[in-house]
């Protein structure tokens, strides 16, 4: 998030909406305490021009009635009170930061009245551009007890703008789990400004945390791209999964140009699924990314396309040969493939029978792909409630686990319909 919007963001804690308050606690203190009139008569000036938002005038009037002579303790705190609210408007941050710690040692102030301040205190830095002191007063208005979300986000905010990143990261995550917690949606605004301060502490682990909730709550091509590009990126990550990698790539709408509809093409084709071949090849004509205009690539989009085409006959044509061949086998894993070509080929129960016999089977060469595709395949067929468990029943420390779990989200997703 820019500095300016991170500033337009937060126009709530503008001077009027700070000072009215303070003028409110002020106001009843002039109206019905005994004062002397070289004292009140100040004040009260002080007081309508705050109102009429001419704030450094009012200042003028606090300290004419601030030099008369002998004031009574209730003197003193009102015009410390009125002092600290002109000075807010005037964004003279400072002088209502001594205003404030000369009310708290004459503990004249309630905690409501104390948590007002300091909300307005942080403002007030926050709108002069001191982050370091609004975080300060941030985090003293926490300690005293507030609970406000919106001076949560302004301390979150200053703490980015100074350099605390870790302490931001840290009061986002918080605000973040708090979100969920309740059942809400966290922030989109809230979830980029995690992932740019785990950027900046080059802090993968929250910075991946933070992108499956942004695909999770607020999807879209871009975080998709850079999760799927950071799983690759994993020391222990796999190259044989590169297929499995493209198929949630195509599932989420984050491929990205001919070139990847062309690579998953022929990865489906070396793995005997000519059916999800054609899907491929299909829907990236429909796209508008393969076969256009003239020349050699688009010639080479149509003889893939062509090929496609022959490799599905073939495989139509010999599926009861190697549906035989699958059941004559010491293990489930061929069942379980052949089951898979049915379901991309358009036979969903079919191949999903042959995939639950293979599972049956047992002693499957790579079981924890076989589970993997297996939730696929369950997806495809439109059941999400049970693909959920089944992507959550795949294990394996080469990637397979990681790229099951972030398949969940977006079944999860499928399952509300969104």
């Amino acid at each position: 998030m820019s500095r300016r919007n991170t500033l337009r963001a937060h126009r709530l804690c503008g001077a009027w909406v700070l000072c009215a308050a303070l003028v409110a606690a002020a106001a009843p203190a002039v109206a019905q305490e005994a004062v002397r009139p070289d004292v009140g008569t100040p004040l009260r000036a002080a007081q309508e021009l705050i109102r009429a938002g001419k704030f450094k005038d009012a200042l003028a009037k606090v300290r004419e009635a601030d030099t008369v002579g002998g004031k009574t303790p209730g003197e003193a705190v009102m015009i410390e009170r009125m002092r600290m609210a002109a000075a807010s408007g005037a964004g003279d941050a400072e002088t209502a930061a001594r205003s404030f710690e000369a009310l708290s040692a004459s503990a004249s102030l309630s905690g409501p009245d104390k948590l007002r301040m300091l909300e307005s205190l942080t403002g007030a830095f926050y709108r002069a551009q001191n982050y370091s002191r609004a975080m300060q007063w941030g985090q003293r208005y926490f300690r005293e007890g507030g609970s406000s979300a919106s001076v949560r986000s302004l301390l979150i905010q200053s703490q980015y703008l100074a350099g605390d990143f870790a302490g931001a990261a840290k009061e986002l995550t918080l605000e973040i789990q708090a979100a969920e917690k309740a059942g809400a949606t966290p922030g989109e605004d809230r979830l980029k400004l995690l992932v740019n301060a785990s950027a900046r502490l080059k802090d993968n682990r929250t910075y991946v945390w933070a992108l499956e909730r942004l695909v999770t709550y607020h999807p879209s091509k871009a975080y998709w791209v850079d999760l799927l590009g950071r799983l690759q990126q994993q020391p222990n990550f796999s190259d044989r999964l590169a297929l499995d990698v493209y198929r949630l790539s195509l599932a989420t709408g984050s491929m990205g140009n001919a070139n990847d509809y062309m690579e998953m093409t022929q990865l489906a084709l070396q793995a005997g699924l000519a059916g999800e071949a054609r899907q491929v090849v299909d829907k990236g004509f429909a796209d508008g990314l393969l076969g256009v205009g003239v020349g050699t690539e688009a010639d080479r989009h149509k003889r893939l396309r062509e090929l496609v085409a022959k490799r599905l006959a073939t495989e139509q044509a010999e599926l009861p040969t190697a549906e035989a061949e699958a059941r004559a086998a010491k293990d489930g894993t061929a069942l379980a493939n052949l089951g898979l070509r049915q379901v991309f080929g358009g036979d969903k129960a079919r191949g999903l029978s042959l995939m639950q016999e293979g599972l049956a089977k047992g002693k499957l060469k790579r079981a924890d792909d076989v589970k993997l595709h297996w939730a696929v395949a369950q997806l495809m067929a439109g059941d999400a409630p049970k693909a959920v468990p089944s992507f959550k029943s795949v294990g394996g420390d080469d990637g397979t686990a990681e790229l099951a779990r972030l398949w969940v989200l977006h079944a999860k997703r499928m399952g509300r319909g969104t």
